[in-house]
C-alpha cells in the first residue's frame, strides 16, 4: 500500500509535534517502509510483532545504538497509530516492543519540597551590592526583582517550563478560585493547576502595583503577565538572572531543568501517576512513570546501602 504521507504529516502536527519533528518521523517510517518492501514482507496493515522485531534485529546487526532504534520503535509505533485511526488495521505490532540495554534518564540532585520552598522565601527582593562588582540593571530594579520572585513561586510550586512563563497572560489567572492555567506549547500540553495561598497575594501585589510600574516604563499595551523592564532583555535573560540568584540561595541548584524535575518527582510521590502527568503536563505517561521509577531506584539504592543483608 502507498501510505499517504500529508495525511500522516496533518495527523502527527495536530498530536502537537514540531514540523522538525515530524519531517524526522515521516523520514524515518519512510525508511522502514522501503526497508519492509525490499525484504518482500507483507503490506503495512499486515505486519505483525515478529515482522518488526526481524527489523530491529537487522539494524542491530548494522551497529545502530540501541537508544536510536528505541526511537525508530517509538515513530513506528506514531505510524501504526495513525493506520488504526484510518480504519487500516486494530492492532499496534509495535505497541509491547522493549528494548535492552537502554541508560535511563536519571534526574540527579533532586531538590526536596523544603529547598524548593526555602529558594522561594529567600528570594531577594533587595541585594546588597558585592564590593567591587557593579550591578547588572535588572539587579538594581526593585521591580525586576518583584516580578523574579513570583516567577520562582511558578517554578517551585507549579514546576513550569521557561517558554510556559513567558507566554503567560493576566487572563491567565482565576485568582478567585487560586488557580492559572497554562497553555500548550510544544512540548507540555494545557492544564489548570492549583495556586499555594501565598502566591496568590504576591500575584495580587504584583497585579495591583509592580506589573502596572513595569508597563509604564515599557511604554505599550500587552496583556503578558511577566514584563520585562526594557526591550534589550530577552526572557531568558530575566531567567538567567533567577537562576543565579537561586544559587546563591543553595549552591545544590544547577538550572531550572532540575526545579521541575524535582516538583514532579514530589508529586509522583504524593499522587497517582495520572494525575502527576496531569500537573507535569506530560503527553505521555511514560515521561511521568521515568520520575516514578527514579523515585523507585533511589529506595532501593537506600534499602541496600541501610540493609545490606
Amino acid at each position: 500500500m502507498n501510505l499517504n504521507y500529508p495525511k500522516f504529516r496533518e495527523w502527527l502536527t495536530l498530536r502537537g509535534y514540531s514540523s522538525a519533528t515530524v519531517a524526522t518521523i515521516v523520514r524515518q517510517t519512510a525508511d522502514f517502509i522501503h526497508w519492509s518492501e525490499k525484504q518482500g514482507l507483507p503490506e503495512l496493515p499486515e505486519l505483525s510483532y515478529n515482522h518488526l522485531m526481524t527489523y530491529v534485529q537487522a539494524c542491530q546487526g548494522r551497529g545502530v545504538a540501541q537508544k536510536t532504534i528505541a526511537h525508530y520503535v517509538s515513530d513506528l509505533r506514531k505510524l501504526f497509530d495513525f493506520l488504526i485511526s484510518e480504519g487500516m488495521g486494530v492492532d499496534n505490532p509495535a505497541a509491547f516492543i522493549k528494548l535492552r540495554g537502554i541508560k535511563k534518564r536519571v534526574y540527579h540532585n533532586i531538590l526536596s519540597s523544603a529547598e524548593l520552598q526555602q529558594l522561594y522565601r529567600r528570594y531577594p527582593v533587595t541585594i546588597e551590592p558585592e564590593p567591587g562588582r557593579p550591578m547588572p540593571p535588572q539587579e538594581r530594579n526593585v521591580l525586576s526583582r518583584q516580578r523574579n520572585k513570583v516567577i520562582v513561586g511558578l517554578l517551585v510550586n507549579q514546576g513550569l517550563r521557561v517558554e510556559e512563563l513567558k507566554a503567560l497572560k493576566v487572563q491567565d489567572l482565576q485568582l478567585r478560585e487560586g488557580r492559572i492555567t497554562v497553555h500548550h506549547q510544544r512540548r507540555t500540553a494545557e492544564r489548570v493547576l492549583e495556586l499555594e495561598a501565598g502566591q496568590v497575594y504576591e500575584l495580587l501585589d504584583y497585579l495591583a502595583d509592580t506589573r502596572k510600574q513595569l508597563l509604564r516604563l515599557q511604554g505599550g499595551a500587552t496583556d503578558a503577565l511577566f514584563l520585562q523592564h526594557h526591550d534589550v532583555y530577552s526572557f531568558y535573560g530575566i531567567t538567567s538572572v533567577i537562576l543565579e540568584h537561586l544559587r546563591r540561595i543553595n549552591h545544590k541548584v544547577k538550572n531550572l531543568d532540575q526545579l521541575r524535575a524535582s516538583v514532579i518527582t514530589h508529586w509522583v510521590q504524593v499522587y497517582d501517576l495520572r494525575k502527576a502527568q496531569y500537573l507535569a503536563g506530560h503527553r505521555h505517561v511514560s515521561s511521568t512513570e521515568s520520575y516514578k521509577q527514579q523515585v523507585l531506584d533511589e529506595l532501593q539504592a537506600d534499602v541496600k546501602k541501610f540493609h545490606p543483608f
